[in-house]
């Protein structure tokens, strides 16, 4: 009997539960699911006769063996817009289109011919630098030869200075008038 209290309460919890929602996948264009996705890749290899390396009792016939070389991965580039969603712009500065616009094609023009100015300039002040450098060389040369016939002039003037200051001078050999070679142990 006291079962049958308990029937009608089962009926009311039924009729109070709220609704769920059920989602549904929704599915992509045709157009457009080639472009979400890409395709897997496969390969075909024939193979021809063979024994079989864990049953050498068994031999496999030649057949075709596919295998998956790359398996399907999801295509992260935006793609093209369509009417529902708008296309988004491009991250990379390298695959956006530039802009054409006057100013930016005069301001591109002028910084082409500055940057060819510069270049020449650059060149003409490489070439005055290896002259320069040439020039450079030479005067080190000269300064070096200078300093050293400097030194050779000081030290014949120093030679001179201990000649004429010398306290006896010894009187000049004296001259022979005959060609025959002067005796060494004369006076």
């Amino acid at each position: 009997m006291k079962m049958l209290y308990l029937i009608p309460l089962l009926f009311l919890s039924a009729c109070s539960t709220t609704p769920k929602l059920v989602l549904r996948p929704q599915q992509p264009s045709a157009t457009d699911a080639a472009g979400i996705r890409y395709p897997e890749v496969l390969h075909s290899y024939h193979i021809g006769r063979y024994a079989d390396p864990n049953d050498d009792s068994l031999m496999h016939e030649q057949h075709v063996v596919y295998r998956v070389e790359d398996n399907t991965r999801w295509n992260f580039h935006p793609g093209p817009a369509d009417g529902n969603v708008p296309a988004l712009p491009s991250r990379d500065a390298a695959f956006a289109p530039t802009p054409v616009n006057d100013a930016i094609l005069a301001e591109v023009n002028s910084q082409r011919l500055a940057t060819t100015q510069i270049m020449m300039q650059a060149r003409t002040l490489s070439a005055a630098l290896a002259q320069f450098q040439a020039v450079l060389s030479q005067t080190k040369t000269n300064l070096q030869e200078t300093a050293r016939l400097r030194a050779s002039v000081n030290e014949m003037k120093q030679r001179l200075d201990t000649l004429e200051s010398a306290p006896g001078q010894l009187s000049p050999p004296p001259i022979s008038t005959t060609n025959e070679p002067a005796d060494p142990l004369s006076p």
